[in-house]
């Protein structure tokens, strides 16, 4: 057989391994609430291609690669186990158990490993928890997709309905509208399901979850209990009112916490999750989410933090342009965001560096930033300058950094990419916070540079999702669990 004939039946069988996998998730999903994972990598809902490329990453990040053939009997392993609701790591499993000594059976190590999750301990089904979206723009499509998509189970978060302005032409033309845009985005692709629009009831079902859309220009006119909806966690993607007054219009019958999807004024919780998200309080209502900026530079500048020591540091964010931009040059209350987006590189202001202090008041360090706006649609750049406590190494930073977004708590907020040839498009669909971009940092001394890819449309979504998992009580632990 000849080194093509090999590599080809080499592809044929973890191809065949990786279709033999789909149903397997699919079932510990639908059926345990069980979400597999690798190396923080869903693949719920994946393609056979998808499962082969996600293994594939763990040669970029852990430096040697992960075969479907050294996961699946982790995979088959968890078949046999009374699980509960969780998040499991089979490319955790599998590292993890390669370095382990004991000579114990694939079988027993992965009980043992996610042990939490299964027997008296592990977290029995739950009813879900209602969820409203105010607002249906970018940020709230995206949302959507995300909350539709960890339906399978039943048994987490239900998007129930979505409120909309009244709209200019009929309710009915307004409804096929929103259901379109949901179902066809320019960036991000088309939505993976189907989606059937019913007139008469207001109604959009997609993927067999059905919302109600609901017309109304004020919060405090509408009534969710009307529409059987209780206890409901509502997610303002509007940015319309940011303050704790503001956001408590949404406090309506049938809605219990209001979560914003932008920065929070005066005394809002600022919440990145993974860096402060275990702060809020059991009994806080009102909540924000921060900017996408700021869960970008976070978590990376908490590493950072804990490793090293920062004295101060300044961000420099490259963004991608927005919908409070005009296309072409015309009035705009800030300076100039009026001018065309798509044409220029437009100077503006970033509140994440002062929101840095919200989200870690431990940090002593003093944070400044601006941006520019760039001609791109989608996925930014923050540029981290940090001057540290200690001299340190670029190739000790870098290890610091990718053991990070392997093994610690932060894992599922810190990327890592050592792709010489990455550009923004690459990261389109992210679900992380950050993408440490190891090609770009630069480390003299004291002093670090980190450069910090994003999706702030989807990358931010994610996070948004994982904050309201986390008040709605169905965040479910994650195994093995990662290092402190």
């Amino acid at each position: 057989m000849t080194v093509n004939e090999d590599s080809f039946t080499n592809w044929k069988n973890r191809e065949e391994i990786a279709e033999s996998m789909i149903p397997i998730i699919g079932k510990l999903h639908r059926e345990r609430d069980v979400t597999v994972l690798l190396h923080s990598r869903s693949l719920v809902n994946k393609s056979v291609v998808s499962i082969l490329k996600t293994h594939r990453f763990a040669r970029q990040i852990a430096g040697e690669e992960l075969s479907v053939t050294e996961t699946m009997p982790f995979l088959r392993a968890l078949t046999t186990l009374d699980l509960g609701p969780s998040q499991i790591d089979i490319g955790m499993l599998a590292a993890t158990y390669q370095s382990d000594d004991r000579g114990l059976t694939v079988e027993a190590f992965t009980a043992e490993a996610v042990a939490g999750a299964t027997g008296a301990g592990k977290i029995e089904h739950g009813e879900g928890r209602d969820v409203v979206l105010y607002g249906f723009g970018r940020i709230g499509r995206l949302v959507a997709r995300l909350l539709i998509e960890k339906s399978g189970s039943g048994n987490g978060l239900r998007l129930r309905a979505i409120v909309v302005r009244g709209g200019g032409g009929r309710a009915s033309e307004d409804l096929v509208k929103r259901a379109s845009l949901l179902r066809r985005d320019s960036i991000h692709g088309p939505f993976q399901g189907t989606i059937t629009v019913d007139e008469a009831n207001s109604t959009i079902t997609a993927n067999g979850n059905e919302i109600k859309v609901i017309h109304a220009d004020d919060p405090t006119s509408v009534d969710y209990t009307a529409y059987g909806i209780k206890d409901a966690i509502l997610i303002d993607n509007t940015g319309k009112w940011r303050d704790r007054e503001g956001l408590s219009k949404h406090l309506r019958p049938g809605i219990d916490k209001v979560v914003l999807t932008a920065p929070g004024k005066g005394d809002v919780p600022n919440i990145v999750h993974g860096v402060n998200h275990d702060t809020v309080k059991p009994d806080e209502r009102i909540l924000s989410c921060a900017s996408c900026t700021t869960n970008a530079i976070v978590p990376p500048l908490k590493a950072m933090d804990d490793e090293y020591g920062v004295l101060r540091g300044h961000v420099e964010t490259v963004h991608s342009f927005t919908n409070d931009q005009n296309l072409l040059d015309n009035y705009h209350k800030s300076d100039r965001r009026g001018r065309s987006a798509p044409l220029n590189m437009v100077i503006t202001e970033t509140g994440a560096a002062s929101a840095v202090a919200k989200a870690l008041p431990d940090l002593k360090a003093r944070i400044t930033g601006s941006s520019i706006r760039v001609p791109v649609p989608d996925v930014s750049i923050a540029i981290l300058n940090l001057q540290l406590a200690r001299e340190t190494t670029r190739e000790d930073v870098l290890e610091h950094l990718r053991e990070v977004s392997l093994t610690s708590p932060l894992r599922r907020q810190i990327d890592f990419t050592s792709a010489p040839d990455a550009v923004s498009n690459d990261f389109i669909g992210s679900r992380h916070a950050s993408i440490v971009d190891a090609g770009a940092t630069k480390v003299e001394g004291d002093n670090a540079i980190l450069y910090l890819w994003y999706d702030n449309e989807f990358g931010y979504s994610c996070q948004v999702v994982r904050v309201v998992q986390h008040v709605s009580g169905v965040e479910y632990p994650t195994y093995p669990a990662p290092a402190v």
